[in-house]
């Protein structure tokens, strides 16, 4: 029996026992490299599937290897890439492997992300398979949120209605709404729900204007049971969109239909919108998504690793956690850059990697490792002076106030954030940001670092302040 033969049926042994996407996506591209005397030596495309599979699935194949050939005893793994070559001789293609059920099986795995519903036929849009209550994570920061899709879901068109989430781009907004979606469907199948974007229902207005069908388009709208409209911002300073977003609220909620909206900012800083609608936005419940602390960037990017099913060193993770601040988008961004790049190039991951690319993105300019010394210096694109005056111009007081002696608190509080962002951004002394900062002692700064520290563990605002501080100053 040749060896593309021995993996062809123990891939057929072991494929019951594993899910099917699982099965094609860790054993493509798999097969038998050599045989010495008693020992199989089993080859894989990318170390990452090597490590996956030898951790994972190495009692199920042995299991298999002995059903097939008993004289096997030991079992050997290695990486060769040549097995992604059309003309491998050692490679077993899953086309032999897999009937037409099982291809069935995992088209259907992968349509999921689009959900029919309702008895007129009613699909709602693009509802990501991804997207649910129970994979999101939950921190200090997004509780309450996460706790009010929650509730909206068990009891949609309740008292918390409508339901009103804002938050910075990249923290989680698309997702909670769309997994609140689900997650009315997955109690009640059949429920009427969309969800669909601002801008999508704008475009959509306008269709039906130029196509005379405004009351196809208000039928479909003012019946369902739950509407949800993501980047409600896009409507300011459109009045006809805002006009018949109005009316499709006012008849949604008299009659005790779920509305569910998000956007970057509360309601009360929508500038281009009509006071009535705004006033409407606010009549159930507005929560806020903050940044994510440093506990749950790290529980994210463990999360997401283990959905794509990849194994990196924990001092990697923790080293993207702990530089990444701004949002949820920007550190699984450089997580997919990681995987990308070590992938391509059959390289280990490591914090160096992570270091050239944050550098390359500007995104930071020490980056720190688990917390402590031991850096990647690059360069310098801000000075002292850049960010006290930042700073100043957004707590409203002067530059002489932030290095002066005044020590009124609304000035002790800029002062501090300065000190703090001088000496992490920057990563000068504390006697030389004393020195610049009137002569202060080292310990003043010192103390003025700590404080800080302290509070963003409980201070939403003052996190929320240097968010928006470090993303102006391209920090």
């Amino acid at each position: 029996m040749s060896n593309r033969d021995v993996w062809r049926k123990v891939l057929m042994r072991i494929k019951p026992t594993i899910k099917l996407p699982l099965f094609k996506t860790w054993f493509t591209d798999t097969g038998i490299i050599d045989r010495k005397e008693n020992t199989l030596i089993i080859g894989f495309p990318t170390p990452f599937a090597k490590k996956w599979v030898q951790d994972r699935y190495n009692v199920k194949i042995r299991q298999a290897v002995q059903e097939v050939d008993p004289s096997i005893q030991d079992l050997e793994y290695q990486v060769h890439s040549s097995l992604t070559n059309k003309d491998s001789v050692h490679k077993v293609s899953l086309d032999s492997i897999l009937d037409e059920n099982d291809e069935k099986q995992v088209r259907k795995v992968r349509n999921k992300n689009e959900l029919h519903i309702g008895k007129q036929g009613l699909k709602s849009r693009q509802l990501s398979i991804g997207h649910t209550l129970e994979n999101f994570i939950v921190g200090k920061d997004n509780k309450l949120a996460h706790a009010a899709c929650l509730a909206v879901s068990s009891m949609p068109g309740g008292i918390y209605n409508p339901l009103y989430v804002f938050s910075g781009v990249g923290l989680g907004k698309t997702h909670l709404l769309q997994a609140t979606g689900r997650e009315i469907l997955r109690s009640n199948r059949d429920a009427r729900v969309i969800y669909m974007t601002a801008e999508q229902f704008t475009n959509e207005i306008i269709e039906a204007i130029g196509k005379r069908r405004t009351k196809e388009f208000k039928d479909k709208y003012r019946t369902v049971d739950c509407f949800i409209l993501d980047d409600i911002q896009f409507l300011e300073n459109k009045d006809m969109s805002q006009m018949e977003f109005f009316h499709t609220f006012n008849d949604l909620y008299d009659n005790n239909k779920q509305i569910v909206l998000s956007s970057d900012s509360p309601p009360k800083d929508l500038d281009g919108f009509k006071d009535r609608l705004k006033g409407r936005f606010g009549m159930g419940t507005v929560v806020e998504i903050l940044p994510p602390d440093y506990e749950t960037r790290l529980a994210i990017l463990r999360h997401r690793c283990q959905d794509l099913q990849v194994i990196i060193d924990p001092e990697v993770l923790e080293c993207i956690a702990f530089n990444i601040e701004s949002n949820v988008r920007d550190l699984i961004g450089v997580l997919m850059q990681v995987i990308s790049q070590t992938t391509l190039n059959d390289t280990v991951p490591t914090i160096d990697l992570v270091a050239n690319i944050l550098s390359s993105q500007h995104k930071i300019h020490q980056i720190h490792r688990n917390h402590a010394a031991g850096s990647c210096p690059s360069e310098q694109v801000r000075s002292m002076n850049q960010i006290i005056e930042t700073v100043a111009g957004y707590f409203h007081v002067t530059r002489d106030d932030l290095v002066g002696p005044v020590r009124k608190k609304e000035i002790m509080v800029a002062r501090q954030v300065s000190m703090y962002l001088i000496r992490r951004e920057l990563d000068h002394s504390y006697e030389k940001i004393g020195a610049y900062f009137g002569g202060r002692n080292h310990t003043t700064v010192l103390h003025a670092y700590n404080s800080i520290e302290d509070r963003l563990k409980t201070d939403h605002r003052l996190i929320r302040d240097l968010t928006a501080l470090k993303r102006e100053m391209g920090f």
